[in-house]
């Protein structure tokens, strides 16, 4: 397998032809499995590998020569000081440049390690199969190979090599540590203290050192490790302050840096010393296979980079989705009463939108007019604290993976997050009843004020017929409807929690609040009030206002693109029901009822599931929940539905903790 390697290599040596990356690469070839996921194939040819190093010093010799030539013959640094950390450039310059050397790659310098490195390992799922291989066997391999039997002088060259690249780290990690942005989140970062600035000097001390002993490696530990606790300190701060996508790269960065630095240090030390650095080797070899095979990658550096802010939204969201949980019957009752109010606004706007669509303007303009509608009826109804069904699926999903991530795996709390659930299901229950049993009377008043006053109803019968028709499920697409309706439930959710996380981190609510004219204009006490009002509120009133445009502009946005897009949530399909049945003179037969019923009832059913389904990924996620644990969760969770449904529907008897 690979003895004929070894001796076509040993036939080129001899005769002067001598390419090592030829030959690493054949190794690697023949290591490689069919399957990438192959890791027990990938491991087997690896140990023989390895028997046949013991069995023939000659080939070990060989390879270790290959070796320590290309790390002598090649620019190394970039390959330790680049790979598998993050450019600074920015996140759409990025997003850009992998997408183009996605499509049209990047010419190979042979000169520089990374390139070849890439020469190497050259499929793009190799590093699944290099990451899964266990450390042991790789430090096997290492160990085998024993590069501290080549060449001194190769030696020393690679140590000093090493050397440089630390160095460059070094310089990088200050550069970070001093960015504007980051400065902003701790003051003490422009100190001559900052352990961003320490490391540095202490860097240079270490590398001027004639001889290193175990405590010099110590202490340069213990301050790397003071950067380390720092920017996590930012990051754990970030949940107040808020954060933004640049910043989430910089402190990405900063954690690379640091813990490349540490791998250095690490192979440094076991070098000059002559330790075992095998375990270090492996840690930088599957970091670095795992760079190059994602360095074109779009959706790693996607979720690497927005992981953090999802985490922002999707907390600050969890924040407002507390207050549609009731814990108990009087606030139970409180979110009905609350729904019930918006279903008196609801079925206005659902009038003014019949109103609009009665003219047929041109596909842009209504949908502007829709949006508007919707936008304007959805914060009115948040500035009056009443509750739109459906609305709260996309904040309590939050909330309950953030339960999950507190409570980890033990059945206890397992147990009680299904509690939450419950409760959760129980609101949204009550809500939606709350929204119905509401706006359908109101329609139907509304209908009977307008006869009164002009002799005819509201609409005529062809257009109530259109109207029962659309939200019939047996004869349209109302399913699909009300899953992209949930679609935009979800996505509103997300809107309010990015705008909460804009208002802490570009601290608008301050800014407004130091604006000399408005203080004249309005006076500080009440300018304060709204300062204190937006920073509370304005996520809140962003995704209200942002989902009735995306509610307006489903519909015309179909129109335009000869797609099949609309929108059908619950409770204008009962108020369009609520206007159909006057106009019918409740004429209607029992078929008509039934499918309106089930019109509603499926509407509301999948208005819930796509959004709060989605909301939960997305949180769970930002959040790093570990299948295991929401698997013990869905299987905790069907059987407290099977054994106690009641729970779902009903006023919870009592708070649970």
């Amino acid at each position: 397998m690979f003895r004929p390697i070894f001796d076509h290599q040993t036939a080129r040596e001899a005769a002067g032809d001598i390419n090592d990356i030829e030959f690493i690469r054949a190794l690697f070839d023949n290591i490689r499995p069919k399957e990438s996921t192959d890791i027990e194939s990938a491991s087997n040819a690896l140990q023989a590998l390895c028997f046949l190093l013991q069995q023939q010093p000659q080939f070990a010799m060989l390879l270790r020569n290959s070796l320590l030539r290309l790390l002598n013959e090649k620019t190394v640094i970039s390959l330790y000081s680049d790979h598998g950390i993050q450019s600074d450039l920015g996140f759409f310059t990025e997003i850009y440049r992998r997408l183009s050397h996605k499509i049209l790659p990047d010419v190979p310098d042979p000169k520089y390690l990374k390139d070849v490195f890439g020469q190497i390992f050259h499929q793009n799922d190799d590093a699944d199969w290099v990451t899964g291989m266990p450390d042991q066997i790789w430090r096997d391999f290492m160990l085998t190979l024993d590069i501290s039997r080549g060449d001194w002088q190769l030696q020393q060259n690679c140590i000093q090599e090493l050397k440089d690249a630390l160095q460059v780290l070094s310089f990088r990690l200050s550069a970070s540590g001093l960015d504007p942005e980051l400065i902003l989140q701790h003051e003490d970062l422009e100190s001559n203290t900052s352990p961003f600035i320490t490391q540095n000097i202490e860097i240079q001390k270490f590398l001027a050192l004639s001889s290193i002993q175990a405590e010099d490696v110590q202490h340069l530990y213990s301050v790397l490790k003071r950067c380390e606790q720092l920017t996590y300190e930012i990051r754990k701060a970030n949940a107040k302050t808020g954060t933004s996508i640049s910043l989430t790269a910089l402190m990405q960065r900063i954690l690379q840096q640091i813990q490349r630095m540490q791998l250095v240090v690490d192979i440094l030390h076991g070098l000059i010393l002559k330790h075992d650095v095998s375990q270090a080797i492996t840690r930088l070899l599957k970091q670095l296979v795992n760079a190059e095979c994602k360095k074109n990658n779009l959706s790693d550096y996607w979720r690497q980079n927005t992981e953090l802010l999802a985490l922002r939204v999707t907390e600050n969201a969890s924040h407002t989705g507390e207050h549609y949980i009731a814990q108990h019957r009087s606030e139970y009752y409180k979110l009905m009463g609350s729904a019930m109010g918006a279903g008196v606004i609801i079925a206005v706007m659902a009038m003014f939108k019949i109103i609009i669509a009665s003219y047929h303007l041109p596909p842009l303009t209504e949908a502007i007019l829709f949006s508007l509608n919707y936008g304007l009826g959805f914060v009115i109804i948040h500035l009056l604290h009443f509750t739109v069904a459906t609305k709260q699926p996309a904040m309590t999903a939050a909330t309950i993976a953030s339960s999950i991530d507190d409570h980890g795996h033990d059945s206890k709390n397992i147990h009680n997050l299904v509690n939450i659930v419950a409760q959760t299901t129980s609101s949204q229950t009550i809500a939606i009843l709350g929204n119905v049993v509401v706006v359908i009377p109101v329609a139907i008043l509304i209908d009977w004020l307008i006869m009164e006053a002009t002799g005819h109803h509201f609409i005529g019968t062809e257009k109530a017929h259109a109207l029962l028709d659309s939200n019939n499920p047996l004869i349209s697409l109302t399913a699909w409807y009300a899953a992209v309706a949930g679609v935009c439930l979800f996505l509103s959710g997300l809107i309010a929690g990015y705008h909460d996380n804009l208002a802490a981190y570009n601290r608008i609510p301050e800014r407004l609040s130091h604006l000399t004219w408005l203080q004249k204009l309005l006076g500080k006490e009440r300018l304060w009030r709204i300062t204190d009002y937006i920073r509370h509120n304005l996520g809140a009133l962003a995704g209200n206002f942002y989902f009735g445009c995306l509610l307006g502009f489903a519909s015309g946005l179909g129109v335009m693109l000869g797609l099949p897009l609309d929108i059908r949530h619950v409770t204008f399909v009962a108020a369009f029901t609520g206007y159909s049945l006057p106009a019918l003179d409740f004429q209607v037969s029992e078929y008509i009822v039934g499918t309106a019923i089930l019109g509603i009832a499926l509407v509301g059913t999948l208005n819930l599931i796509t959004s709060f389904g989605l909301a939960i990924y997305v949180a769970m996620k930002s959040r790093k929940v570990r299948y295991r644990h929401w698997k013990a969760f869905w299987l905790e969770l069907f059987t407290a539905l099977y054994r106690h449904p009641g729970r779902f529907l009903l006023p919870p008897k009592k708070p649970v903790d």
